[in-house]
């Protein structure tokens, strides 16, 4: 029998998910000595013993690893080194080397919620948590991650939660965020008389006001969240008048999987990521509906279960099926975390208000997520996922991308590694743009980031693109050479291929409502050819006048007077169509002036912009109260078993769309809107499976990656990569970073990586 001490280094997401306290128990199992430490570049195991049982000890440590690990790499090496007396958990350990991942927040585990029925200390206490579950980058303040450097510093362990947490046979051995009834944070609720020191008074006074109709704001894990009754109309219309929200969908959540299938078309992949750790919010198909208010005709659903023992807790003195759950902000501004703040917006304007005295360092929102033909689809990417870097094929190494202006997310070049925040929101915003510098200097500070070139968007009027320029006055000595523009739709293609460590030339089709072109006029409808350095543009929708700029994007009938005036306008009066009713006609006439005069009527090729003109046309949407609130409108409305489509034009690789709008307008009255709606998205699939076979024609390129903001809408991407595969092209869409602005600032990095 030969003896070996050896030393064993994993590196990826091993900290903050129990992997010390696993790798303890799985030595003790293989009778081996030695020791587990933390370091800032991942978790060091040195063990002595049997070499057969050293190796089956090494495959056992990647095949049963805690479920939110993700191990990246390990290696070992042999040591000269054999004097350990039995096995033990070290204090962590600085380094140079910083590569260790962060662990997102992890929902709370089965084992948790048994607990919290069954151990005395811990009798319905909301922050219950294990080494498997419970709060991580919410609370974090610095690597190693060690309650020391978390917001649990201020919370002295008792005797009972000590001995748990130095027990190696206990689920809470190094538990960092680890509490009880008796020594961790407490919830507070404020405007009714209620003893705080029994928990179950504040859940049962809660539960019984949202049986009554009442709206109340609630502290969680990221920040705070308004709730009420999601079968309640007028409770949800005053969560509307609270948030100033007219229309755009509400996140619901349900007591239970049973409870969404109730009223939402649910396959297997989707339950499995509902009761994921993650536990994101999962846009589904709406079967029946809660109230008209929720989702106001929108015929989906933003789903999410219970994710923390205060959610279960409350959900047992809850006959209702479903809460509204959506974030404690008003329009456009970014979650509220802050005690104060939360008082001061929303005392007045609740029947109630949870808060706690655990501070959140690292606010966050739920993450959004979408199954298109059981591909995952990111839509906002935040909780449960950040900060959990993509990995690349190629050296990002201290890059700093800030990102698109709206939808924003930031990235941190780290080694091969790409550390995409959280999201933050519309920097127009003065309150989000503020939050997007603070979040950015936590992000320095966390990760030993120490930028020496900053990458940003072409469009020179961004905040994103002042704030590069600002940074590299005051931090970069004024170098000019380390900033790196990179155009919008490039950065959408290259955020694709980032995440899928492609390198050569792709045919990009990159479909979005907005972005800043080389020609100085605005992007949004392209077809290039491209790689992760540079892009050829092919071919582009037709350029559109975009009357009122910015505002032609909040008020569709714009955009459909655009393309109507420029298509017909010789040939009658089209604001005799149904949709132009509502629209005051001085309006629409000054409207009129603005086009044939070019006033403050920047030209677009955007996709959107033609999606909204389409839902305008067809009554659907003539002002949107939200971000492409009319192609979700028009995109739920699809009759799915249409295979028609209209006709449409190529010339000099400008598409147009003049026989398209012809069809659509002559179709209003003779068949229904719901299939006037599947025949358009056809046609822009069409020219997708026809400008890619040109592309490959001319090429030989028959990778297809499908990118930007329009590839949401689940409809067009599941057919034009269904469509785009049976016609032998290899297809990629994003997965791992949203295909909308929220995944530029990756797409920004590994392109600026290409042309240092």
């Amino acid at each position: 029998m030969i003896k070996n001490s050896v030393c064993i280094s994993i590196k990826g997401l091993v900290q903050g998910v129990g992997f010390r306290p696993f790798i303890y128990r799985l030595a003790q199992k293989h009778q081996l000595k030695g020791i587990v430490t933390n370091r800032s570049d991942g978790v060091v195991v040195k063990v002595h013993g049997d070499e057969n049982v050293i190796e089956k000890f090494q495959q056992d440590i990647i095949r049963y690893a805690p479920h939110a690990a993700l191990i990246k790499n390990i290696s070992s090496v042999l040591i000269d080194e054999n004097s350990f007396s039995d096995f033990k958990i070290l204090p962590s350990e600085k380094n140079d080397l910083l590569d260790t991942e962060i662990s997102p927040d992890i929902a709370v585990c089965s084992d948790c919620l048994n607990d919290l029925k069954t151990q005395k200390h811990r009798i319905n206490y909301p922050f219950i948590n294990c080494t498997n579950c419970g709060p991580r980058f919410s609370i974090i303040k610095g690597i190693p991650y060690d309650r020391v450097k978390t917001t649990m510093d201020t919370f002295e362990m008792c005797t009972d939660c000590h001995f748990e947490y130095h027990n190696v046979d206990d689920r809470r051995f190094h538990a960092q965020p680890v509490a009880c009834n008796f020594c961790g944070p407490k919830y507070q609720y404020q405007k009714h008389q209620i003893d705080e020191s029994d928990f179950t008074q504040i859940i049962k006074q809660i539960a019984s006001q949202l049986k009554n109709g009442d709206v109340l704001a609630i502290k969680g894990l990221g920040g705070y969240h308004l709730i009420c009754d999601a079968q309640n109309q007028q409770s949800v219309k005053r969560i509307r008048k609270i948030k100033e929200r007219e229309a755009k969908p509400f996140a619901v959540m349900f007591r239970n999987i049973h409870a969404v299938e109730q009223f939402c078309l649910l396959n297997a992949n989707e339950q499995k990521e509902l009761e994921s750790w993650r536990r994101p919010i999962v846009i589904l198909d709406e079967k029946k509906q809660l109230c008209h208010s929720v989702n106001q005709g929108i015929k989906s659903l933003g789903v999410i279960l219970p994710y923390l023992p205060l959610h279960y807790l409350l959900f047992e003195y809850l006959e209702i099926p479903a809460i509204v759950f959506t974030s404690a902000n008003r329009s456009e501004e970014p979650l509220i975390a802050n005690d104060a703040l939360a008082n001061d917006q929303f005392y007045r304007l609740t029947d109630g208000l949870l808060s706690h005295n655990r501070e959140i360092y690292n606010p966050l929102d739920d993450s959004v997520v979408k199954l298109n033909r059981n591909s995952l689809s990111v839509i906002r990417r935040s909780r449960g996922y950040v900060p959990t870097p993509v990995e690349l094929n190629r050296r990002v190494d201290s890059i700093l991308a800030t990102g698109a202006e709206q939808k924003n997310t930031f990235c941190l070049g780290k080694e091969y590694n790409a550390i995409l925040s959280q999201h933050i929101g519309d920097l127009k915003n003065y309150e989000t743009y503020q939050f997007y510098i603070d979040t950015i200097e936590k992000f320095f500070d966390l990760f030993h980031f120490n930028p020496q070139f900053i990458v940003c968007d072409m469009h020179p009027a961004y905040l994103t693109t002042k704030f590069a320029n600002e940074f590299v006055h005051l931090y970069l000595k004024d170098d000019r050479s380390r900033i790196i523009q990179v155009q919008h739709h490039h950065a959408h293609i290259a955020s694709c291929l980032a995440e899928h460590q492609i390198e050569q030339n792709v045919i990009g089709v990159s479909f979005d409502g907005t972005g800043y072109g080389t020609d100085g006029k605005i992007w949004g409808g392209e077809f290039l050819i491209c790689d992760t350095k540079s892009f050829q543009r092919f071919a582009h929708f037709d350029y559109i006048k975009m009357p009122g700029g910015d505002h032609a994007a909040k008020e569709p009938w714009r955009m459909a007077l655009a393309y109507l005036e420029k298509y017909f306008g010789h040939q009658g009066n089209w604001t005799d169509l149904r949709c132009f009713k509502n629209v005051n006609q001085q309006s629409i006439s000054l409207l009129r002036n603005m086009l044939q005069n070019n006033v403050n009527s920047p030209l677009t090729s955007s996709a959107g912009r033609l999606f909204d003109a389409v839902a305008c046309i067809l009554n659907l949407c003539t002002e949107n109260s939200f971000d492409a609130e009319a192609p979700m409108r028009l995109e739920s409305i699809i009759d799915k078993s249409v295979t028609e489509s209209y006709p449409y034009q190529v010339l000099d690789k400008t598409i147009k769309f003049d026989c398209t709008l012809e069809a659509i307008i002559s179709d209003i009255d003779k068949i229904p809107v719901t299939i006037i709606s599947a025949k358009f998205h056809n046609t822009i699939i069409n020219s997708i499976i026809d400008l890619s076979e040109m592309i490959r024609k001319e090429t030989g390129i028959n990778k297809v990656v499908l990118s930007g903001g329009v590839f949401q809408n689940g409809y067009l991407l599941g057919k034009s990569m269904e469509q785009l595969k049976s016609n032998k092209f290899n297809v990629y869409t994003n997965e791992q970073v949203p295909a909308n602005d929220g995944g530029i600032a990756i797409g920004q990095l590994i392109v600026a990586s290409n042309n240092i």
